[in-house]
């Protein structure tokens, strides 16, 4: 099965949806999942990726992806949810539509080893999780330089610890894991 990711920007979310979905498709063992990012168009933000012309451009622009996976930020926007089953409603059973709790790099942070400092209530409480926690773990591990601003090194660490990502984001990443884990 070909399965489609749709960030709301591939720039960097790339670096993290990527290796976590691979990941977490041979965790629930689904093997034969072969998972790529849509890069074609840009959305440019969850605006456009909420927008379900923008959407359906790339639903008949990828005939070849049996499952699409879309991505977005919360934002601290407690009806996002809402928006999204709409979504899930007009595209049908092949598309599913998840909200990180608050922004994607929560997940890598859920999988990776923080600052003992750090208490996991606060990051799952924060809305700007990625310039709280995110960005200043990326400095303090001299990632800033590096691929996807460390999101590439931190989301192939955080990958290979998936049961963690899914036991700190119940609400979101682990949600849709028990959706795919259903699929056949």
């Amino acid at each position: 099965m070909n399965v489609l990711i749709i960030p709301e920007d591939f720039r960097n979310d790339q670096y993290v949806l990527k290796p976590i979905f691979n990941r977490l498709l041979r965790n629930i063992g689904k093997t034969r999942f072969r998972v790529r990012v849509c890069n074609d168009p840009l959305l440019m933000g969850v605006a456009n990726a909420l927008n379900t012309d923008s959407l359906q451009e790339i639903v008949e622009d990828n005939p070849m992806y049996d499952l699409f996976i879309l991505c977005v930020d919360r934002d601290c926007n407690v009806n996002r949810r809402d928006r999204l089953d709409q979504i899930e409603d007009h595209f049908g059973a092949s598309f599913f539509a998840v909200n990180a709790w608050e922004e994607i790099e929560t997940w890598v942070l859920a999988g990776v080893d923080t600052p003992t400092n750090w208490r996991w209530s606060d990051i799952r409480a924060e809305c700007d999780v990625k310039e709280r926690y995110f960005l200043p773990l990326v400095h303090q591990r001299r990632l800033t330089n590096t691929i996807g601003g460390g999101r590439k090194t931190l989301g192939e660490e955080a990958s290979r610890r998936i049961n963690a990502i899914r036991q700190k984001c119940p609400e979101d990443f682990d949600a849709l894991a028990r959706r795919l884990e259903k699929l056949t």
